[in-house]
């Protein structure tokens, strides 16, 4: 989940990227751990006839019998336990009772847990039973979008190579890659630097270093990049009305390949 849009300032470079301890990289391997488990359990739920609240719902459930608490919740005043975005909703969209999925829908659920105040965060983006074969496609490259671009997520490199290697990725299918929103830094916060953006930049960014967690996620278009605000003031629509899909991992920087955390 991502609230503020993307403004890279020229101190950013100079700010703390967090590094974190064993004990705290063991409390993100749990927290994620759980959330994978939760997103098995909510695809379960993506069926024609089913509301966006009953799935929130169940997330919610699901924290409390974990013993968790949602990251998501209240978060800057957001109501809901999870972010779910359908068709040409790119993210925040918020669960309602009468958001009901359809057939043919493509809907992407964000969420985040926190276990003993280490947060973890991932996206998916799911078909509501058949879906055409152009909304599989662009399900499917954004998600090996994020694939290609944590190849460069290892120390020694810089931050902005995992930004180039998805632009280049994406960029080959004409779809729009969203720039007002952006990936970050995770773990004791939801959100804490660095802003990882999704397309090229011209300058390399900081140089990524063991310890460091990062919340890497592809938000991209079927047609243009370009997005606005509801009047809800959260959900975050295609301008073109085009679909979007959205894929998200919480990952790891190591000593040798970086390790995706919210995936088992």
């Amino acid at each position: 989940m991502i609230k503020k849009t993307f403004n890279i300032r020229k101190e950013a470079f100079k700010l703390s990227i967090s590094i974190k301890s064993e004990r705290e990289i063991a409390l993100m391997r749990e927290s994620n751990r759980l959330l994978a488990i939760m997103h098995l359990e909510l695809e379960k739920m993506v069926t024609p006839g089913r509301s966006t609240w009953d799935i929130d719902m169940e997330a919610r459930r699901y924290a409390k019998d974990c013993g968790c608490g949602l990251s998501f919740l209240n978060y800057e005043g957001y109501p809901a336990a999870l972010c779910i975005s359908v068709n040409e909703e790119v993210v925040h969209g918020i669960p309602r009772k009468d958001k009901i999925l359809q057939e043919g829908d493509i809907v992407s659920i964000d969420a985040g847990l926190i276990y003993k105040g280490y947060h973890s965060d991932a996206a998916r983006t799911y078909g509501v039973g058949t879906i055409s074969p152009e909304k599989q496609k662009l399900i499917d490259e954004t998600r090996n979008s994020f694939f290609e671009g944590i190849k460069m997520a290892k120390a020694g490199n810089h931050l902005f190579d995992i930004s180039n290697a998805i632009d280049d990725y994406i960029s080959q299918f004409g779809y729009g890659i969203v720039r007002d929103l952006v990936g970050h830094g995770v773990g004791s916060s939801l959100h804490e630097e660095p802003q990882i953006p999704n397309f090229r930049q011209n300058k390399r960014g900081p140089v990524l270093r063991p310890g460091m967690t990062l919340a890497i996620e592809p938000m991209i278009n079927m047609g243009r990049g370009d997005v606005e605000w509801l009047d809800d003031d959260w959900t975050v629509v295609a301008c073109d009305g085009s679909p979007s899909a959205h894929y998200e991992n919480s990952i790891l920087i190591t000593d040798g390949e970086p390790e995706i955390l919210s995936l088992i």
